[in-house]
């Protein structure tokens, strides 16, 4: 079942540096698609180092389901790269986010990404967006109720960005997890979000907070281009 996530940081630094995050505070409901939208540097990756229990080092409090993100299960996670193992195949990077998954299992998966067959081949045979594939496949071993993507389409030429965009669109509603992406592209949250938080500030605060009301299933080309530019509007903050 997709957990709900809540947020409550009373602070967040790096060293001297002023705050990263004071006060902020975010609810993210079940099976609901949140992006984060901001520009670089503003935290968003930050956030979600925090939201999967691997940055421990701040004051207040992120819980999955009402449990510690700490101890809380690790969430399926895709980086900003593949960050594959070159001298593993595609099959057992998979495996490795979830080895009692067992062969089978993982290759289901690679399937489920659009890479039946490819099991065997190591991330060196294999295109920079079939790497992305993969990562998204471990992703889904590690927890498929909880994704968390830092820029998942950052670097990809806008023909294969669309077309990872509508892998995960079909991703999402084949399993319905919770999930948190974090981009600078409004683009993303036009097409994939059910709600949009922006981003701005240091410390980071939210800016403005957008629900997508339109299922994303359901919006045609002049949907996503109005979304587009309501979050593009909101991003640049008052006239």
């Amino acid at each position: 079942m997709a957990p709900g996530l809540s947020i409550a940081i009373a602070e967040k630094r790096f060293g001297s540096a002023p705050p990263l995050f004071s006060d902020f505070r975010l609810e993210v409901a079940p099976g609901s698609i949140l992006v984060l939208l901001g520009p670089s540097g503003i935290g968003k990756s930050s956030l979600l180092r925090l939201l999967a229990g691997v940055d421990r080092d701040f004051s207040g409090t992120i819980t999955i389901d009402g449990v510690a993100a700490d101890r809380a299960p690790m969430p399926g996670f895709v980086f900003q790269d593949a960050r594959l193992l070159p001298w593993l195949s595609a099959r057992d990077n998979v495996l490795l986010a979830a080895p009692p998954l067992g062969a089978p299992a993982a290759e289901a998966l690679l399937d489920q990404v659009g890479l039946g067959g490819r099991g065997p081949d190591f991330p060196a045979q294999l295109s920079g967006g079939m790497q992305r594939r993969v990562a998204l496949a471990r992703a889904l071993a590690a927890n498929p109720g909880l994704l968390l993507l830092d820029e998942p389409f950052v670097s990809l030429d806008a023909a294969l960005a669309a077309e990872m965009r509508a892998l995960l669109a079909r991703l999402i509603a084949a399993s319905q997890p919770s999930m948190v992406l974090v981009t600078h592209d409004a683009e993303d949250a036009a097409r994939l979000a059910d709600r949009a938080v922006v981003l701005a500030g240091r410390p980071a605060a939210i800016l403005a907070d957008l629900a997508l009301s339109v299922p994303q299933a359901e919006r045609d080309e002049a949907q996503v281009a109005e979304y587009r530019r309501r979050l593009d509007a909101l991003a640049k903050g008052p006239a």
